[in-house]
């Protein structure tokens, strides 16, 4: 078919009706929202109705009041002017965006390929990989990083022969470090003070050459100066002691270092060698 002028946008759709048969009453629902009665022709047993004898309202206009009290018998047809309620399918690619309202896609809407269909990940994710969570209801992303957190920060190392006085509580240097992960441990002072709140594990190890008998060999874990934890050996040539604590740290002001104290009524040496010798730390995640 021809056109005069320009040809039409889209192709021509059916007018939409409504027949009403066996009703009685005064009004009747039609199926469509519609702005007001000039949107609608009536037609009571194929008579057409004058606009000024019936009434549309209730929600959406739909609710239509007749000028008389139907019967049984009447046929009520309501043809629409305008075209409401028609659905039209959009063209490839026409949907945007700014055309999808907020919201409007839900988790019934997102199929399993979602997930399924996306390149497997066949390594662990790196630290500034992403993932997508909900924050209270807030879509948010967040780095793997964060998820679980990390054992850090972290540090170990460990001293050299070192001279034990006789019953001195005495530092113990450990003097070479292995790893810091935040550059919290002094390797002059031989302090820990980690800058993230929370418990640690501690430990740390120390052999000694005697040459001389002693009553007792102690190794302690000191948090700001105050025993934490206390190691005893009895007397043998070439002790070893070990010891461990969980501290609390509140991550700024305190700190944790080492003390060797011995009984011999003479000084002591330790051996050198991070086998031997050595002390360290991590914070624990989950607690």
């Amino acid at each position: 078919m021809s056109y005069i002028g320009l040809p039409p946008k889209a192709t021509f759709s059916s007018g939409l009706l409504d027949r009403f048969t066996s009703t009685t009453g005064t009004t009747v629902t039609l199926t469509h929202d519609i702005a007001s009665e000039n949107d609608i022709v009536v037609f009571v047993n194929f008579v057409k109705q004058d606009s000024t004898t019936y009434s549309v309202g209730g929600t959406g206009n739909k609710t239509l009041t007749l000028g008389g009290t139907l019967v049984s018998s009447d046929i009520v047809e309501v043809h629409y002017l305008n075209i409401v309620g028609q659905t039209v399918a959009p063209s490839s690619g026409s949907v945007t965006t700014a055309t999808i309202n907020d919201t409007a896609v839900t988790g019934a809407k997102l199929n399993t390929d979602v997930i399924s269909a996306q390149t497997e990940l066949a390594t662990a994710p790196a630290s500034t990989d992403e993932l997508l969570v909900s924050d209270a209801g807030v879509l948010k992303r967040v780095d793997v990083s964060l998820v679980g957190g990390n054992n850090t920060p972290s540090f170990k190392a460990y001293g050299a022969t070192q001279a034990i006085p006789n019953n001195t509580a005495t530092v113990i240097a450990y003097n070479t470090e292995l790893w810091d992960t935040d550059s919290d441990y002094d390797n002059s002072t031989y302090r820990f003070t980690p800058q993230v709140s929370g418990k640690y594990f501690v430990y740390s190890i120390i052999r000694v050459e005697s040459g001389s008998s002693y009553n007792h060999l102690e190794l302690r874990i000191r948090k700001n100066g105050g025993d934490m934890a206390h190691a005893f050996n009895s007397p043998k040539y070439y002790d070893t002691v070990n010891v461990s604590a969980l501290v609390d740290m509140n991550g700024s002001s305190d700190y944790i270092d080492f003390a060797i104290f011995q009984g011999s009524g003479g000084s002591l040496n330790t051996n050198s060698g991070r086998q031997f010798n050595q002390g360290g730390a991590f914070k624990l995640i989950g607690v």
